[in-house]
């Protein structure tokens, strides 16, 4: 019996154990996903939940219930990997063999990395989004505040899904907005870029809605630290941005046994083969999702879209053919842009956001770059086609692979 260890119970590693679990012979291959715990937790409705969007119990289902019959869960911590063994330790003493290891344990912000960012201003009036915890404490922060200096802050690239602080900024926008206090509010976008996002054409785009909206850019900060008792955002060069309630994106990183393991980067990201995710190391081990440094966003799209990729060319892998398939870094983003609209990005390695119309070209129903309402509903859509079709694996409308069909040029 051939063994297969995926490390990580999320998006790609739920996607890859199930299509695996289809596409590889039961009587020849077990298969055995390894997770710390045994929530799985719908990430993109933590963008909501701040502004009285879904609650918890929402956003989280039990990991069991979304792996294939087949398919073994294992709940412990990851100690190390012993890429010459060929072996997982366990935090508990366990010890795993494979013969092929996935590694799929995604990015995590670490707060801790920026001196004052944890301290007694943490989630009093400073917050993040990226966690349940965080969500859920801005939410009971907003239903108070009275209004001040929001600061919404990127600590530094890459993050898991690069558009969200952009969301949350003009949601919190539409939000006060609606609660008759927006002039009671003064917005700061404060990134290390050196504008809006990381696209010329849609960082040009996204930089005038900021600036629609009345919300100041402060690009090209790159953060020192957060004096919590003066309220400051402090960077290397020394300029200050003051906050009465800063929401933060940490820096993100790669799991702790990645760098045990000697198996990571600087932010513990596993290097590999961009087109087929095959570990550049090791010849038995992938890294999908966020927890590889392939350069496209760290995103639920690239996980998908990915995952479809690297699942052919496992199969080729394993057998002993050449992967056939490469995938081209296709990336789709729906950005909330509130009062009911929002966008829709769709760009790869080499080929930036453009105009046009998705999936379907001139029709859509998606508008490319441009604000619409059926965008916002394909966001909120989304969250079903998630649980049902997504995670366990079944096919989605939507190309792979990125085509240049409906989409148009745009120099300005």
């Amino acid at each position: 019996m051939r063994r297969l260890i995926i490390l990580g119970a999320g998006t790609a590693g739920t996607m890859a154990a199930n299509k695996l679990r289809r596409g590889l012979p039961k009587d020849e291959w077990a298969i055995t996903v390894v997770d710390v715990d045994e929530d799985h937790l719908y990430q993109p409705g933590l963008l909501l939940l701040p502004f009285g969007g879904p609650v918890a119990e929402d956003l989280v289902r039990p990991r069991r219930h979304l792996l294939a019959d087949g398919v073994s869960l294992l709940i412990g911590e990851v100690d190390r990997v012993d890429t010459e063994a060929n072996r997982v330790a366990l935090a508990d003493g366990q010890v795993l063999g494979y013969d092929y290891l996935v590694i799929a344990t995604g990015t995590a912000p670490r707060p801790a990395e920026t001196p004052g960012l944890l301290g007694d201003e943490w989630y009093r009036s400073i917050f993040d989004f990226y966690t349940l915890a965080g969500a859920q404490a801005l939410r009971r922060a907003f239903a108070t505040w009275g209004g001040g200096r929001l600061v919404v802050h990127v600590t530094e690239m890459p993050i898991k899904c690069p558009v969200a602080p952009l969301e949350f900024a003009f949601l919190a926008d539409a939000f006060f907005t609606g609660r008759g206090m927006r002039g009671d509010v003064q917005i700061t976008y404060v990134t290390p870029l050196d504008a809006a996002f990381t696209k010329p054409v849609a960082a040009r785009r996204l930089g005038r809605m900021l600036a629609d909206r009345g919300i100041d850019l402060e690009p090209d900060f790159v953060v020192d630290r957060v004096d919590a008792d003066r309220r400051m955002l402090v960077s290397m060069d020394e300029r200050e941005v003051p906050f009465d309630l800063l929401v933060t994106v940490p820096l993100n990183m790669g799991a702790e046994f990645v760098r045990r393991s000697g198996l990571g980067d600087e932010l513990n990201y596993v290097p590999v083969d961009k087109r087929t995710l095959l570990s550049k190391a090791h010849a038995n081990v992938f890294a999908i999702g966020d927890a590889n440094d392939i350069p496209t966003s760290k995103a639920g799209s690239v996980a998908h879209f990915s995952v479809e990729i690297f699942v052919e060319n496992f199969l080729d892998h394993v057998e002993g053919r050449p992967m056939r398939h490469a995938f081209d870094g296709h990336a789709n983003c729906f950005i909330e842009s509130g009062h009911g609209k929002g966008l829709l990005i769709d760009f790869n390695y080499d080929v930036e956001p453009l105009p046009g119309k998705y999936p379907v070209p001139g029709v859509g129903p998606f508008t490319l770059l441009r604000e619409s309402h059926a965008n916002h509903w394909g966001k909120l859509g989304f969250r079903w086609a998630y649980w049902h079709v997504l995670l366990p694996g079944r096919p989605l409308p939507v190309p792979t692979q990125m085509s240049m069909a409906g989409k148009h040029p745009q120099t300005r």
